[in-house]
């Protein structure tokens, strides 16, 4: 038998909230956790301990994890080019260290240093004279010779030049290469002819029957003093003769030839060389007559010059 509700239970039923249920829609459906779940998701956001609402700041609850440190690569290509630079920079200096000394080893110092060089005693103011000369060398290094000297600035002659003309290049300094044009090549006579083409203090000309003189060289170099014979284009104490007398001056500096400081130009006499069998005629430039060192033999029409000789072993 139902109870008897009073006043007061109606009154306590009608204020309690109504209970819903699961159950069909409106539209028949049954009604699915999307509308409880918007109901606790609203709830439930910004609940969670330590978390932060969206409303906080406007981003999710998630934190980016830390990344962690990238090491910047080494310029490996830079530092190998580097070494590479430091490497050939000592290779260069140390090969023109090497270079230097090797140079200075082979430096000519003296005029003994030379194999075969042979010394003379000629004194300096030699005469000037307009006569040929008989010179006890052949060819000479030394002695009276003519006022007007051979062009000596790199000169290459055709002809035997006369030899009074030349000795008085040497006096100035100059190295006179000579040769026999019976016994050399064209080719050996373009080598000395590069040797000596346009370097001041040189000069070139044939020398007839060379072979055969008191030398017996097919080659032969002069300066003031000295002379060398060789029988090769390609030896190598070519240069070393020429590097050391021209304008030669010794270890302590003292100078190889009488007149430091004279000319070796002469322009007229390189456009016009005088032949060795010529006689002496003004020719270009002249130096003043020096004094008379070397007089002319008395039993003798003709200057001669008598050296004392020594030769390089």
């Amino acid at each position: 038998m139902p109870e008897d509700r009073t006043p007061d239970d109606a009154a306590a039923k009608k204020d309690a909230p109504a209970r819903r249920t699961p159950g069909k829609g409106a539209g028949g459906r049954q009604a699915t956790g999307s509308g409880l779940g918007k109901g606790a998701s609203a709830r439930g956001t910004g609940s969670r301990p330590g978390g932060k609402g969206r409303g906080a700041s406007g981003q999710g609850g998630r934190t980016r994890p830390q990344q962690a440190a990238v090491a910047k690569p080494k310029p490996w290509g830079l530092i190998a080019a580097a070494v590479a630079v430091v490497v050939f920079a000592g290779a260069v200096i140390g090969y023109a260290v090497y270079a230097v000394d090797k140079s200075n080893e082979n430096r000519i110092t003296a005029a003994d240093q030379i194999q075969g060089v042979q010394a003379f005693d000629y004194a300096a103011g030699q005469q000037h004279v307009t006569e040929n000369v008989s010179y006890e060398e052949n060819p000479p290094v030394g002695g009276p010779h003519d006022p007007f000297w051979a062009d000596c600035t790199g000169t290459v002659y055709d002809i035997d030049i006369r030899h009074e003309n030349a000795v008085h290049s040497l006096e100035h300094g100059a190295v006179w290469i000579t040769y026999d044009p019976d016994v050399l090549s064209q080719d050996d006579i373009s080598t000395l002819a590069d040797i000596v083409q346009g370097n001041s203090g040189l000069m070139l000309s044939p020398y007839a029957g060379l072979s055969s003189s008191d030398l017996g060289t097919p080659i032969s170099l002069e300066s003031w003093n000295h002379r060398l014979g060789v029988d090769s284009v390609d030896d190598p104490r070519i240069q070393q003769y020429v590097d050391f007398f021209t304008y030669g001056t010794d270890e302590d500096g003292t100078s190889l030839y009488p007149e430091v400081g004279a000319s070796c130009q002469n322009p007229d006499f390189a456009a016009n060389p005088l032949p060795a069998d010529a006689s002496s005629e003004p020719i270009g430039n002249s130096d003043a007559p020096t004094t008379d060192s070397a007089a002319p033999s008395t039993a003798s029409t003709e200057p001669t010059a008598e050296p004392t000789a020594t030769t390089a072993p």
